[in-house]
């Protein structure tokens, strides 16, 4: 054996020195490849925390409660009353739930299509019925405030209220507007709503549709 290989010493070197390199290129050629893999694993890493983010926020959105809304409906309606609603719902969808109009119920002045806010009046007026272009008022948006400007939020102020102003309100005509003007001018500022029913005309029945709706300050 040690004759044989003497003989072909030059044949083995060779041999191991190629056997050396391609060991070395199998080697580089397994680095490049670990190398490069990482970014491939930190996008599939990022695909999937997309994917886990989304269906978070899609299970968030389908556990939460629809947001409740107190108004009150009143006039001509069949069963008026306080009723609760949905965020999203419309002035026609409370009507509903209070039974629906009377026969004597004037559609023509309410916006059926409006949406409802929380605290909110929905005053349906009579047929015939003078002033009631704002059968539909919004009172406060919950919470007090100083003065209680928060309570009175939507309402309006009979004490700076202009004739066209008071006539928007339910049985208050151009006649009951200027009494309202002149009462105050004559007698000093309305200390309650309640001193409405000091005005000629307006009466225990008038007062209920306003008393919602009006505000002193």
């Amino acid at each position: 054996m040690k004759d044989w290989l003497m003989e072909h010493k030059v044949y083995v070197i060779i041999f191991l020195f190629i056997a050396a390199i391609g060991g070395y290129y199998f080697v580089q050629q397994e680095n490049q490849e670990t190398i490069a893999s990482p970014p491939s694993s930190i996008e599939n890493m990022k695909e999937k925390e997309e994917v886990s983010e989304e269906a978070v926020k899609k299970q968030e959105e389908t556990v939460q409660q629809p947001e409740w809304l107190m108004v009150d409906v009143k006039g001509q309606i069949n069963q008026p009353g306080v009723y609760t609603a949905k965020a999203g719902d419309r002035v026609m969808d409370v009507i509903n739930l209070a039974g629906g109009f009377t026969e004597l119920a004037d559609q023509s002045q309410v916006n059926l299509a409006q949406h409802v806010q929380d605290e909110m009046v929905i005053y349906i007026p009579a047929m015939g019925e003078a002033g009631t272009g704002a059968a539909v008022a919004a009172a406060s948006g919950g919470g007090t405030a100083a003065g209680g400007e928060s309570q009175n939020k939507g309402k309006i102020n009979i004490n700076k209220a202009d004739a066209s102003e008071l006539e928007n309100l339910p049985g208050i005509g151009p006649s009951k507007a200027a009494a309202i003007i002149e009462y105050r001018e004559t007698s000093g500022p309305f200390n309650t709503p309640e001193d409405l029913k000091n005005i000629s005309g307006i009466g225990d029945k008038t007062f209920e549709k306003l008393k919602d709706l009006v505000a002193v300050q």
